[in-house]
C-alpha cells in the first residue's frame, strides 16, 4: 500500500503482520536485497533506527509505522526516504521489519523540519536523544493514529415488540419524524442527484431514517437503555452510518460595529499579510480593551477565505470561556479546542481531524502547537504573548511563543503576537524591525483607561487578621451603591501561605520540596504548590502537641474572601481561582453570571487577570501588589508591571468609568510609580537600559543547566567535576554551581549553572562542547539528571 499525504494506508491486518514475519525469515535465509527505512521513535534514544521494509509495504517519509523496539512495539515516524540495503550496513539478519503502517496522514516535511530545528535550539538532541523527544510532543494521542471505528445506527424494520411502553412509542415517533425529514431533504435534492450511481443510491437508502443510539435516545427524550431494549427485542434494524465531519466549518459574519481608524489600519495590514502567503511576524500592541481580538478575527476571516488554517494559542484554559462566545458570535460556530481539560475521546477526535485537514480554526493552550498540521497553516496567533504559561519548564523545555514564530517561518504563515503588555524581547524585536508593530493606543468606543492610585500600607492602620485598607473598603461600598461591580485581586491561592505554631515556632513545610505548605480551608488541607503533597489541616502542633496555638500567617485568596463576606454580608460574591474552578463549564457559568450583573464582588487570582471583559466592572483593588518584586529575578519588575496592568485593565471597559487601587509597602518603587503614572514607555526604556548595561536578554543570551538527584553529596561532586571542565570562551561566562532557588523539589536536590553570553555567542555549541568534554572524562551517576533551559524565563 502506498501512503501519500492525502490518502492514508489501511490498518495492518493480522495477515500482513504474518507476512512481515515471513519476510524477515526469508531475508535471513536468502540474504536478498531489500529496502531499509530510518525510523525516529518518540523516545530519548541517541539515534534513528533502521528497519527492513517488507515487500507488501511502500513508504514515504513521514509515515506513522509500528516497529519492534526491544521487547515492545512502538509507533515511530519514517524520518528519511527508504533506501536499498548496501554493503557496509548491518548484516541483513540484524534488521527487524516494520510491522504495519498506521492509516494516518504522514507528518509533512514542513513539520519534520520544524521538529529538527526546535530540537537543536532547545538542545533536546544532546541531553534527551535526537528529535525523538520533541516528536513525542506530536504523538501524545496514540489512539488517533488509526481511523475511528464505524458508526452504527438504527431504523424501523416494520416489526413491533410484544410489550409496547410509552417510552418505546416515543422512539418510533422519533424515527417517523426522522423519516419525514429525510424525505423532505430527498425531494429537495432530487433534481441535483439524478446522475447518482446505483451504489450511492443503495448507501443512501440504507442510511435513510437511521439514527445512532445517542441521537435516537435524545430525539425521543428517553434513555439509551430504551433503544437498546428495542434492539435486543429485534424491533430495530442495524445500519452503518456515514462518519460525520467532527467540526463545523466557521463562516465569518459581518462585524456588528465599526472599527476605529487604528483598528481598521491594523486589520487591513494583517489581511494583506495573510494574502501574501509568506512568513510575516507582527506585534499587535494595544491597551486593554482596545479590541485586539476583533482585529485578529479579521485576519482569521481572511485566512479562511484563502483556504488556509488558523491556530490561536491562548495562555490558559481560563481564557477560552469568553473567547469561545466571541468567536462563535463572529464565525457562527465555536473553534476546535485543545487543552488539558479535554476528554480522551475529544483529544483523539481533534488530533485526527487536524491531521486530516478537517479543522479550519483551532484555539488551544501551548501544546496545540504540536498538533499534526499539514501544509495549509496560514495564520498563528499568540494571544497574551507575554504570559508566563507559554513557557514549558519541565520535560522538554521550550517557550511556545518563540516556537510559534519558528513554526510560522516553516509554514510561510503570518504570525501575530498580541498583548497589552508585550515582553521586552518582543518590543525590541519590533524596534529592530524584525517584527512589524501595529499599535492600538486607545480603548474601543468611548471608554477610557482606568485611573490607578497607590495605597501606602505603611500609613494604614488595619486590625490584626484584616487585609483590606479603608480606601478599598470605601470604594467597594460606592460600587455597591451604584450597582456596579468590584474586583479584588491577590496573586496567591489558598487561605494562608504559612502555618506556624506560636508555642514552639514549628513551621509546616513540604517533606519533598524546599517550600512551605499552603493552607487551603476549602479543601481542609495543607498543600504544596510545587509537588502536590497534601495533608489534612492539623488541629494541634505536630512538633510540640500544643492545641489552639497554630497561626495562619499572611493572606491567600480564601482569606480575602472570608474578610469580604464579613464586611459585606449581603454582597453577591464570585471567587475565581484555579483551585476552585475545575473545568471550563463552571468557569463559563461564573463568567456569564458576572457579565449579566448577578455578581457584586469578584475575588480572584491570576485566572481573572487577563482576557476577560466585564462591562459593569468599575473598581479593581489589589492586595499585596508588591508580591513578586523582591525575589531578585531578572524579569520580576516586568512581570509585576504586566500583571497589575492587566488586572487594572479589567475596569471601565465600556460606559462605566474605572479606577484601581494598589496596596503596596513600596510606593516609591519604579514599577509602582510607572503604574500610577501610566508611564509604560518610560518603564520599558528603564528596563531596556538596565538589561543592556548588564548584557541580559534581549541584549545577551542566557541558558540554565540544572543538575538534580536524590542524594546531595554525589550531586555536588558531579557539579564540581562539571565546573572544572568549563572550556574558555571570550563571549561566554559560566556562573556556578550554586543551589537553585528551590534547592529541593519533589525529593530531588537541585544545583544550577547559569551560562551567559553575548547576543551573537554560539551558546548551544558551547554547551555541547562543554558537556561532551565532561562525559569523556567523567561517568555521570545514573541517578543524576541534567536539564538544559535555553532562554530561561524564571529561575527556580
Amino acid at each position: 500500500m502506498i501512503l501519500s499525504q492525502k490518502t492514508a494506508a489501511p490498518i495492518q491486518t493480522t495477515q500482513q503482520t504474518h507476512e512481515a514475519t515471513q519476510f524477515a525469515e526469508s531475508v535471513v535465509s536468502a540474504k536478498q536485497a531489500f529496502m531499509i527505512a530510518p525510523v525516529l521513535v518518540p523516545l530519548a534514544v541517541p539515534k534513528l533506527y533502521d528497519y527492513a521494509v517488507p515487500p507488501h509495504i511502500q513508504l514515504i517519509e513521514g509515515a506513522f509505522v509500528r516497529v519492534p523496539l526491544g521487547t515492545k512495539k512502538i509507533t515511530g515516524i519514517v524520518w528519511q526516504a527508504p533506501r536499498l540495503w548496501q554493503k557496509g550496513d548491518m548484516k541483513q539478519s540484524q534488521f527487524k521489519p516494520i510491522e504495519m503502517v498506521h492509516a494516518c496522514p504522514p507528518l509533512t516535511a514542513q513539520t519534520r523540519n520544524f521538529i529538527e530545528r526546535m530540537a537543536n535550539y532547545i538542545m533536546a538532541p544532546h541531553i534527551m536523544g535526537p528529535p525523538g523527544s520533541v516528536l513525542r510532543l506530536f504523538m501524545r494521542v496514540p489512539a488517533a493514529f488509526n481511523p475511528p471505528p464505524p458508526l452504527y445506527g438504527w431504523r424501523d424494520n416494520g416489526t413491533r415488540p410484544a410489550r409496547m411502553t410509552q417510552a418505546r412509542q416515543k422512539v418510533y415517533a422519533a424515527l417517523a419524524i426522522a423519516s419525514k425529514d429525510k424525505d423532505r431533504g430527498d425531494s429537495k435534492d432530487r433534481g441535483k442527484s439524478k446522475d447518482k450511481d446505483k451504489d450511492s443510491q443503495h448507501k443512501d437508502k440504507n442510511q435513510a431514517h437511521a439514527l445512532s443510539t445517542t441521537d435516537l435516545a435524545h430525539a425521543a427524550g428517553v434513555s439509551a437503555n430504551v433503544v437498546k431494549g428495542l434492539v435486543k427485542a429485534g424491533a430495530l434494524e442495524k445500519v452503518t452510518l456515514a462518519n460525520r465531519a467532527p467540526f463545523r466549518q466557521p463562516v465569518p459574519k459581518d462585524r456588528p460595529f465599526t472599527f476605529s481608524p487604528e483598528q481598521q489600519t491594523a486589520a487591513h495590514v494583517l489581511c494583506e499579510a495573510v494574502k501574501t502567503r509568506s512568513f510575516q511576524p507582527y506585534l499587535l500592541d494595544g491597551v486593554t480593551g482596545s479590541g485586539k481580538t476583533e482585529v485578529y478575527f479579521e485576519a482569521i476571516a481572511e485566512t479562511l477565505a484563502q483556504g488556509r488554517k488558523a491556530l490561536v494559542l491562548l495562555p490558559e484554559i481560563s481564557l477560552t470561556a469568553q473567547f469561545l462566545t466571541r468567536f462563535e458570535a463572529r464565525f457562527n460556530c465555536p473553534p476546535a479546542l485543545w487543552h488539558s481539560g479535554l476528554s480522551a475521546s475529544a483529544r483523539r477526535r481533534t488530533w485526527r481531524a487536524v491531521a486530516e485537514g478537517q479543522v479550519s480554526v483551532l484555539a488551544g493552550a501551548r501544546s496545540a502547537l504540536f498538533l499534526p498540521w499539514g501544509d495549509e497553516l496560514g495564520l498563528i496567533i499568540v494571544d497574551e504573548e507575554h504570559d508566563s504559561s507559554f513557557k514549558q519548564e519541565e520535560g522538554v523545555i521550550y517557550n511556545a511563543r518563540d516556537m510559534a514564530v519558528l513554526r510560522a517561518q516553516f509554514a510561510k504563515a503570518t504570525i501575530i503576537l498580541s498583548s497589552a503588555t508585550p515582553t521586552l524581547e518582543t518590543i525590541v524585536n519590533a524596534q529592530n524591525k524584525r517584527y512589524q508593530r501595529l499599535a492600538l493606543p486607545k480603548r474601543a468606543g468611548t471608554a477610557d483607561l482606568p485611573r490607578i492610585k497607590l495605597i501606602d500600607m505603611r500609613q494604614q492602620h488595619i486590625d490584626a487578621n484584616r487585609w483590606l485598607a479603608l480606601p478599598i473598603i470605601k470604594a467597594i461600598e460606592e460600587t455597591l451603591a451604584n450597582k456596579t461591580q468590584s474586583l479584588l485581586f491577590l496573586n496567591r491561592r489558598g487561605y494562608a501561605p504559612l502555618t506556624l505554631c506560636r508555642a514552639c515556632g514549628y513551621r509546616y513545610a513540604c517533606p519533598h520540596c524546599d517550600a512551605w505548605l499552603v493552607a487551603h480551608h476549602y479543601k481542609r488541607a495543607l498543600i504544596c504548590h510545587h509537588c502536590g503533597t497534601l495533608q489534612p489541616l492539623p488541629t494541634k502542633c505536630d512538633s510540640c502537641g500544643a492545641e489552639d496555638k497554630l497561626a495562619a500567617c499572611g493572606p491567600g485568596i480564601e482569606r480575602i474572601t472570608e474578610e469580604v463576606t464579613q464586611t459585606f454580608p449581603k454582597a453577591r460574591l464570585a471567587v475565581l481561582s484555579s483551585d476552585l474552578i475545575t473545568n471550563t463549564d463552571s468557569l463559563r457559568e461564573t463568567l456569564a453570571a458576572i457579565v449579566a450583573g448577578k455578581i457584586d464582588i469578584i475575588i480572584g487570582t491570576q485566572i481573572i487577570a487577563k482576557g476577560h471583559h466585564f462591562p459593569k466592572l468599575a473598581f479593581v483593588g489589589v492586595v499585596d501588589a508588591d508580591l513578586g518584586l523582591g525575589n531578585g529575578d531578572l524579569r520580576a519588575g516586568e512581570r509585576v508591571f504586566q500583571l497589575l496592568s492587566q488586572v487594572a485593565g479589567r475596569a471601565g471597559r465600556e460606559k462605566i468609568s474605572g479606577h484601581a487601587m494598589l496596596q503596596t509597602y513600596m510606593p516609591e518603587h519604579p514599577v509602582m510609580q510607572a503604574l500610577a503614572d501610566g508611564a509604560r514607555e518610560a518603564f520599558i526604556e528603564r528596563e531596556k537600559e538596565m538589561r543592556q548595561t548588564a548584557g541580559m536578554p534581549p541584549f545577551g543570551r542566557l541558558a540554565g543547566i540544572i543538575l538534580s538527584g536524590p542524594d546531595l553529596p554525589p550531586l555536588n561532586k558531579f557539579a564540581q567535576q562539571l565546573a572544572a571542565a568549563v572550556p574558555p570562551h571570550n563571549d561566554i561566562d559560566v556562573f556556578g554551581p550554586a543551589p537553585a532557588p528551590i534547592a529541593r523539589l519533589r525529593a530531588n536536590y537541585r544545583v544550577r549553572f547559569l551560562v551567559k553570553g553575548k547576543k551573537t555567542a554560539p551558546l548551544q555549541d558551547f554547551i555541547k562542547t562543554w558537556l561532551d568534554l565532561v562525559f569523556v572524562r567523567v561517568k555521570r551517576p545514573s541517578k543524576i539528571r541534567i536539564t538544559i533551559d535555553i532562554d530561561p524565563y524564571r529561575f527556580l
